[in-house]
């Protein structure tokens, strides 16, 4: 009887694009840069966000990550992002006494999921990590539609559980990957700049 229950009550794809509406998507930086590393790919951003789209109305696609003001080819890539359909945060890395350097973004993703409430119907968040369930459980309260979109390995139990639907990047990889084709122009994928917390993706999957 579980059985049957369970393979009734399973949207087809086609029945969860119809009932999306008005999509925002919120993109963890440095989850989805290790997720990426995990996978051995690099991520195409103009493909990224046609795939999270999938036909549906986009409303904004934000991208949060940690800066230094200093690293020129990442301020190039992070303004090629903001003139491709991305609305970049950037919050400046603060070194830690073991030498590495952090910017943590959750805050910022939480309340910016939470103010535009009302403003889409369905939250496409890029993150795996588990200290964004209780933003996620109360955007669902406010009648929005959550889709979490990261590589399980790295995800928090806790994350998936308040999900509305559940996307493993494993999954979609071919579909957002950078080809050879686009080797002239650098600013598709995100560069690897040695400067992202590695302890610290780990650290928030195990939340």
């Amino acid at each position: 009887m579980l059985e049957n229950f369970e393979t009734d009550t399973i949207f087809t794809p086609e029945q969860i694009l119809e009932n999306r509406g008005r999509v925002a998507i919120f993109i963890d930086g440095s989850n989805l840069f290790y997720a990426a590393l995990q996978l051995g790919i690099e991520i195409d951003y103009s493909k990224l966000l046609y795939r999270l789209t999938c036909g549906s109305r986009l409303l904004r696609s934000f991208f949060y990550t940690g800066v230094d003001r200093t690293n020129e080819k990442q301020q190039g890539f992070l303004l090629w992002m903001r003139r491709n359909g991305y609305r970049v945060i950037a919050k400046d890395l603060v070194q830690l006494p073991d030498g590495s350097k952090k910017a943590n973004l959750d805050v910022e993703i939480a309340v910016d999921m939470m103010a535009l409430v009302g403003s889409y119907d369905t939250a496409v968040l890029v993150s795996g990590d588990g200290d964004l369930a209780y933003a996620v459980d109360a955007v669902s309260y406010r009648g929005a539609r959550v889709e979490v979109v990261s590589l399980r390995s790295m995800t928090s139990d806790s994350l998936i559980n308040v999900a509305d639907r559940y996307i493993d990047l494993d999954q979609i990889k071919v579909d957002i990957q950078k080809t050879t084709k686009n080797n002239g122009d650098s600013y598709h994928s995100f560069p690897g700049f040695g400067i992202l917390d590695e302890h610290a993706v780990n650290k928030s999957v195990n939340t």
